[in-house]
């Protein structure tokens, strides 16, 4: 089995806010693979091929992935700690899409190694705008150790 080629994990509990990213992510022609994980536990199970992901194998590793903070099971703090913390998963660029305006969240994101912090527009366009904007700089404007 050939596995299709994964740009996008979005990590992401609520539906309304999985919907919304899908639909304007897909929105960029040169996006066609995203992967949602519903919490912390599942997002690491796909990137480190455990779980339910165990079939997976590690060489194809999304391009982007965009991590909420406050998620079931396991915060997007130690997800984002964990993935940063593993040379095999570090170089992987992380950016938070969280609700959370905290000046403490955003420290600490970015002590933790995340690559951008996003809070997410209430606006339902200017969420639109965000998410084609995050779709468009990280997949064809920065250059990744994977492309």
């Amino acid at each position: 089995m050939i596995e299709e080629p994964v740009e996008v994990l979005l990590v992401e509990d609520n539906p309304n806010d999985v919907e919304l990213t899908i639909r304007a992510l897909k929105r960029c022609s040169f996006i066609h693979h995203i992967h949602v994980a519903r919490d912390g536990v599942e997002a690491l199970d796909f990137v480190f091929c455990t779980g339910i992901h165990a079939q997976r194998t590690r060489t194809n590793q999304p391009h982007v992935i965009l991590l909420d903070l406050k998620l079931p099971r396991m915060d997007g703090w130690t997800v984002l700690e964990r993935l940063k913390a593993d040379p095999n998963t570090q170089a992987i660029p992380v950016v938070i899409l969280t609700s959370s305006s905290d000046p403490n969240d955003v420290t600490r994101c970015y002590q933790l190694g995340a690559n951008s912090y996003i809070v997410k527009p209430v606006d339902f366009a200017e969420f639109t705008r965000v998410a084609q904007l995050l779709g468009t700089y990280w997949m064809t404007l920065n250059h990744t150790l994977n492309t």
